[in-house]
């Protein structure tokens, strides 16, 4: 298509630039403008060249075309953004709240072109009887470069260069001569840079079996069939794969794929975090071969555009990668997988905050495809959609290797310190231990904490050492500094309390390092590896520490959550949960629902091989609920309890929740604000002549009844609140939370809200703060 006019999105995420801006396209750009074009505009009084997107051409002008300013240029090195990721990305902005440069940028994880990666040969141009005869000419004249070369090239017509100018040590120079005679020819091909750095030599005790396709169980080829079978017949309905920890959920994600390949389509495989990449990759490389690649944020500039070059042009079939692997560009996507898909890391935290579920929904619909969710745990959203028909369910109950699921053990740790024992380690828990390297077998010990990060107070007075410019406190660093993980401000450990002077200013430490030398110190001469946000800095750190534990280079493993997130170990027969309930008494309303997923998942780790498994689960709090179901490794008993809290206090999914921060430079404009905006939000439920919850009312006991009984009814409006911290790096932070059954009234609430917003960006004040939505927050802010 060609216009005239061109619509740009100007690149500043700023809300009062959130729209198009139309300019002239002068004749020596015409045809070269396009919908999705990254282009230079002047822009301002001052015509400054500013970096933009077309979002679409037009004849027609919509002021004088003589006050139209043109089109710079097009930046031929920036990514093309194709007409669907424009269409995806206006319906985040609408669905999620944000700048549509910020979803644009969202849907574009590759943002510039990277110069190739050139593959040269060289190719002998001469017939054999030739080169014979002027190998015989170089060999008496001890040309021996040049001998060399052309010895090789009578074997092999054509050599990389790599190997020409190596391992035959055959300087460029040479080449370069012999090209001038005509002797050879120098070619040059694009080549692709590949991050996927597995071999089948590579050595992985993870490898074994992997690259054998296994046959399914009749439970695994049923729900194989079924769901190929509706995608023949045109249903495209979100599907939830509910299969215990090691029924071999991935045997069927491998089999669905095979099935959409057969017929033309890509599929996207989401794991939840890169922790999860090596073995995850391993299994469909092997598989798929050089069809399948990854996309991380690990990989260079060049091998992400290399990526996204080959998906585009139909180079793969299968993209493995975490929540921004969803926008590869495939030509013919048909099936999105979405393993693990309870997790929280497939929600962004960064405008526009999406979430991968339903993105994933949104793309699939666009592209004539499905979305498969798969889990041990799943979340209450994806099985509430079940119960309301909007998935389709499909399970699997029996452990792909034969044998039972673990015995779990829970452990009292009050009447462990009552029996006077002061270790980290349980009376149970210690001997299974014992057992465990008696025998050979492996242990993970999991931990929700990491190093000997803890806070810093004084025995005496009770003081806290808190960062000056956030709302939370310093934590203690093996180094001896006090660092806040907030804004990342430092300082040195300090020997007496500021505020009495005492010299009984301690921290308190419970981090996997600490675990670790506990460990060492109970087993002398076992082999403990760590593996935490500490260790795992490095680019190949997680595929280091994995395939050493896999290798049987460590008797015990201990870690943070990504030891207990989908990996299977073999001779792993012990799991050792230590302060289950450190995860539960937070301020968020998922904190039941996530102990109880992080539990289950961590004991699904034992006993994966056949091998009988065993689980230990420490906790002061042994008769919640979630710990309860946990051990029993009920999730139906655990999803009827948890709805019904939800459904009582409309919580999602029973309702959905609005959550708006308002940021502020300073304390009273942020409160003012905020209480502005709660004001605003309640005037729209009074003109559903809805009378909106007061905040001097709501402890009456027959009002919070009513409440409660038409609550998710009517839009219903919590706060205006300082959030849980603050104040982050000298900015105030407030909040509301807004619910409603329809997610639909929570778009039109963040669409009035943002129109007043805009609208108070004349006053002066305003340019310092700033306004975030985030629809059913995965977090407490």
């Amino acid at each position: 298509m060609e216009g005239k006019y061109a619509n740009i999105i100007i690149d500043i995420s700023h809300e009062k630039l959130d729209r198009t801006f139309q300019y002239m396209v002068p004749k020596e750009l015409s045809g070269r403008v396009k919908p999705g074009s990254l282009v230079s505009v002047p822009f301002g009084a001052g015509n400054r060249l500013r970096k933009g997107y077309c979002v679409g051409l037009t004849d027609k002008a919509e002021y004088a075309a003589e006050k139209l300013k043109a089109i710079a240029s097009v930046e031929e090195k920036g990514v093309q953004a194709q007409d669907r990721y424009i269409r995806l990305a206006a319906w985040m902005k609408e669905q999620y709240g944000s700048t549509m440069i910020m979803a644009l940028k969202t849907v574009l994880p590759v943002k510039r072109k990277v110069k190739g990666a050139e593959q040269k040969s060289c190719r002998l141009l001469l017939s054999q009887e030739e080169a014979g005869r002027l190998l015989e000419e170089c060999a008496r004249k001890h040309y021996k470069g040049k001998a060399r070369l052309l010895q090789e090239l009578l074997q092999v017509q054509e050599l990389p260069m790599a190997l020409v100018t190596g391992k035959l040590h055959i300087s460029s120079q040479t080449v370069k001569a012999m090209e001038g005679q005509g002797v050879v020819e120098i070619l040059s091909k694009r080549g692709y840079r590949n991050p996927v750095k597995i071999t089948a030599d590579c050595g992985d005790a993870r490898m074994e079996g992997y690259g054998k396709k296994k046959t399914l169980s009749g439970e695994q080829q049923g729900v194989v069939d079924a769901i190929l079978e509706d995608f023949d017949r045109g249903e495209r309905k979100t599907c939830l794969i509910h299969g215990i920890t090691g029924s071999g959920k991935t045997e069927v994600y491998l089999a669905l794929i095979e099935g959409m390949v057969k017929r033309g389509k890509q599929a996207i495989v989401l794991i939840p975090e890169i922790a999860l990449t090596y073995q995850t990759l391993l299994r469909f490389y092997l598989r798929f071969g050089e069809r399948v690649s990854v996309m991380n944020s690990t990989l260079s500039a060049g091998e992400k555009y290399d990526q996204w070059e080959r998906a585009k042009k139909g180079e793969l079939d299968v993209m493995i990668g975490p929540r921004s692997a969803l926008f590869t560009p495939f030509p013919a996507l048909g099936l999105v997988i979405i393993d693990e898909e309870h997790e929280n890391t497939y929600k962004s935290e960064t405008m526009p905050k999406y979430h991968a579920r339903e993105t994933a929904e949104e793309i699939a619909s666009m592209e004539g495809g499905f979305v498969a969710l798969g889990s041990a745990t799943p979340s209450l959203e994806a099985y509430y959609r079940v119960k309301q028909g909007k998935y389709k369910l499909y399970e699997l109950t029996r452990r792909q290797a034969g044998g039972e699921l673990p015995a779990v053990y829970t452990v009292d740790l009050r009447e462990e310190l009552r029996a006077g024992n002061r270790s980290m380690f349980s009376r149970k828990l210690h001997g299974l231990m014992e057992g465990r390297l008696r025998r050979g077998e492996q242990s993970i010990l999991f931990l929700n904490r990491r190093g000997y990060a803890g806070f810093i107070s004084c025995r005496a007075c009770g003081y806290v050492m808190k960062c000056p410019h956030c709302d939370v406190s310093l934590s203690e660093h093996k180094d001896g500094r006090l660092v806040c993980h907030y804004c990342g401000y430092g300082q040195p450990m300090v020997k007496l309390c500021p505020s009495c002077g005492s010299k009984y200013i301690l921290g308190f430490r419970a981090g996997t390092q600490q675990i670790e030398e506990a460990a060492l110190k109970e087993f002398p001469g076992a082999r403990v590896l760590r593996m935490d946000a500490d260790t795992t800095r490095s680019k190949e750190s997680y595929e280091e520490i994995l395939s050493a534990f896999a290798n049987g280079e460590a008797d015990i493993l201990v870690g943070t959550q990504m030891i207990v997130k989908g990996h299977d170990f073999p001779n792993v027969t012990l799991v050792g949960i230590l302060a289950a309930d450190m995860s539960l008494h937070v301020g968020d309303y998922r904190a039941g629902e996530r102990t109880f997923q992080l539990l289950t998942q961590a004991a699904g780790r034992a006993g994966r091989s056949g091998k009988a498994g065993e689980v230990v689960i420490q906790t002061y709090d042994p008769e919640h609920y979630s710990i309860v179901y946990a051990a029993k490794q009920d999730y139906k008993g655990f999803y009827e309890e948890e709805i019904l809290y939800r459904e009582m206090l409309a919580y999602p999914p029973a309702a959905h929740m609005l959550a708006a921060l308002v940021l502020a430079a300073e304390e009273e404009t942020g409160q003012r604000l905020a209480q502005e905006i709660g004001a605003l939000v309640r005037a729209m439920a009074e003109e559903e002549n809805v009378q909106g919850r007061s905040d001097e009312t709501e402890g009456a006991g027959g009002k919070l009844a009513a409440d409660r009984a038409i609550l998710g009814e009517r839009l219903y409006v919590i706060g205006p609140a300082p959030a849980s911290v603050g104040k982050i790096n000298d900015v105030y932070r407030f909040m509301l939370y807004i619910k409603h059954k329809e997610y639909g009234k929570l778009v039109e609430v963040k669409n009035r809200v943002e129109e007043f917003w805009e609208g108070k960006e004349e006053r002066k004040e305003i340019k310092k703060e700033s306004l975030q939505f985030d629809f059913d927050p995965m977090r407490a802010y």
